[in-house]
This record gives C-alpha cells, structure tokens and sequence, in this order.
C-alpha cells in the first residue's frame, strides 16, 4: 500500500514518521474499531512493503500519543480514555456510610437549539449550525454532585432527538457511539470556580452566589474534530485535588 493520508507526505521525513502520519489518517478515518485489534505488525509491514522495525516505530510513536493500546497476548487497540475518572478525582463520592459509590446520572431536557458564540466556536460550527442541549444531574442517593450543560452538533447527533429521556443511561459516550457512531478519543478539561446560579443553586441544592467548581470540556474524535462541548458544575465545598509527585 502506497503511504496516502489526507494531508501529502512529507518525503523528507523518515519512513517510519511517514508511516505514523498514515497510520494515524487511517484512525481518524474510522479503519478499525475500538474494540477489534488493528493488524499486526506483520500484517502491516506486508500491506506497506515496509521492514517490521519501520511499523514498530510507527506503531509506538501511536503509543506514546495515546491513540493506540498494546494489550499483551491480545494484540494492539485503539486506545479508550476512561473520562468519567477525571470527574471523580476532583469530587468525594462517599455515602453518608463513608462507602465509595457511583453517581446515578439523569437527563433532565434535551432541546435543539441555536448555540452561542462560545459553543459555536468550540464545536467548530458554521453559521446557521444547531446544537443539541442536554442537561444532566448527577446524585448520588438524595444529593446532587455534579450539574452540566452539554451541547452536540445537531447534524450529527440527530438520533438523540427523538430518544427518550429515560434511554440515555447513565454513560453517554457509548450512546454516542452506537446511536450515532461518533467515538470520543480524547478530551481537553478546564478547571475554574464562579458563583452558582440561581438554575445550578437550585440544581444543586445549595445557596445562589456559593462557589462552584466549572469543569469545561471539549470531546474530539480521533480526527482531532469537536465531538461534544460541556460544563460540569460541583459545589466547591465538594472539591478536592490530589496529585502523586514522585
């Protein structure tokens, strides 16, 4: 197979690098399936008319990146974030017994709507585009941990228009997935604090004006394209951050 990714290559870079960037088009592109291995090495070096050392440093340039997973005896993947753990690393989620849960999550609307500029330019939309808005409560027992605001690209994700509140479960990405075949790869998180609202107060079962922690997140797929923007909002008195320096 000749190297042919979308963007033209670059002869002057090493035949491995040329190798990554096709690799990584094919990716994008949606090739394989996360949850079916893509070709072994061997295969790849034969399709590519390529030595094997060539498609390994191809492959582990991937690696590093975070778009593929080795899994030992299984083969290589392409790599699944796990993005609900970065919610829970900066909110307790404890019981009143001190026991380790996990929040129920609940779709409380879901509109289409015209976007504002904030979220037009973070999906990358063009004028005129729709959005799809979700908002979401996640509790845990009778308390309110988390409130969010989450916005997708109408065209898109025209197969949630018409689900029903009670279908969409508690994950979304894998709705994402298999009702519209959007897969999210990868996220880029910013953490602030504003004052709560009186619709996230009360959302929240706290006082108007208290501090909030805003997490604000955009989704991308492996083509680097805006999948899902959203803010996630945690009382303050809630938070928590804990890091490992070694």
């Amino acid at each position: 197979m000749t190297l042919t990714h979308a963007e033209a290559v670059d002869d002057r870079l090493p035949r491995y690098h040329q190798l990554r960037d096709d690799l990584k088009s094919r990716i994008a592109s949606g090739a394989w399936h996360p949850d079916e291995p893509i070709p072994t090495e061997a295969e790849l070096a034969r399709t590519y008319a390529v030595a094997i050392g060539t498609v390994r440093k191809a492959v582990d340039m991937l690696v590093q990146e975070g778009l593929l997973l080795r899994s030992q005896g299984r083969g290589t993947y392409l790599r699944r974030p796990r993005f609900d753990r970065s919610f829970f690393r900066f909110f307790r989620q404890v019981d009143a017994d001190g026991v380790r849960s996990v929040p129920v999550s609940r779709i409380l609307s879901q509109s289409c709507e015209t976007p504002c500029e904030r979220v037009s330019q973070a999906l990358a939309l063009s004028s005129g585009d729709k959005v799809l808005q979700l908002k979401r409560r996640r509790s845990m027992g009778a308390s309110s941990l988390i409130y969010e605001d989450i916005w997708l690209p109408a065209d898109r994700f025209a197969a949630l228009q018409a689900l029903p509140l009670d279908e969409f479960g508690n994950l979304l990405y894998p709705l994402y997935e298999e009702k519209c075949g959007e897969i999210v790869a990868s996220a880029r998180e910013t953490l602030t604090i504003e004052p709560a609202d009186d619709v996230v107060a009360s959302e929240l079962g706290m006082e108007a004006g208290k501090p909030v922690v805003v997490i604000e997140r955009l989704a991308l797929g492996y083509d680097q394209r805006p999948i899902e923007y959203r803010l996630s909002r945690g009382a303050a008195e809630q938070f928590r951050y804990q890091i490992d320096i070694v």
